[in-house]
């Protein structure tokens, strides 16, 4: 899980496992707007959270071990939605945060991180606060 500072406790969690190809982000993409929604975030705010899901996933995709497993961990705050991602990868690479997919993450998710433990596994993690302006979180 993330180690954001100020991370609020969350009252509610799910966790989505499935396999690690692109033709199933669409679930994970649906899960998200559905979560964001019972937190009261905005059309816009939903929508900047998809894509960061969608994109965080892209990322690690690119290199998950084959056949492998994509898990997605929703933690429900009271106003902040925290989302980690994360697969198993070939060659353990942290993504590079001078990139432009980096950027894109942090303008649309507020707080991005990004860890590798020791079995190689990737985990991308997300938090976006209910109200916060883009990126500045």
């Amino acid at each position: 899980m993330s180690q954001f500072e100020g991370e609020p406790s969350p009252k509610d969690f799910v966790e989505v496992r499935l396999p690690a190809a692109g033709a199933y982000l669409s679930v994970l993409r649906t899960a998200t707007a559905g979560l964001a929604a019972r937190l009261d975030f905005t059309l816009d705010e939903i929508e900047d959270l998809r894509i960061a899901v969608d994109e965080a996933c892209a990322i690690l995709l690119q290199q998950a071990v084959p056949g492998s497993v994509l898990t997605c961990v929703f933690q429900l705050g009271d106003d902040a939605l925290l989302v980690t991602v994360s697969a198993p990868t070939t060659d353990g690479r942290a993504p590079e945060r001078d990139t432009f997919a980096w950027t894109v993450l942090s303008a649309l998710a507020g707080r991005v991180d990004a860890t590798v433990g020791d079995d190689r596994t990737v985990t991308i993690s997300l938090l976006k606060e209910r109200g916060a302006a883009p990126g500045l979180t």
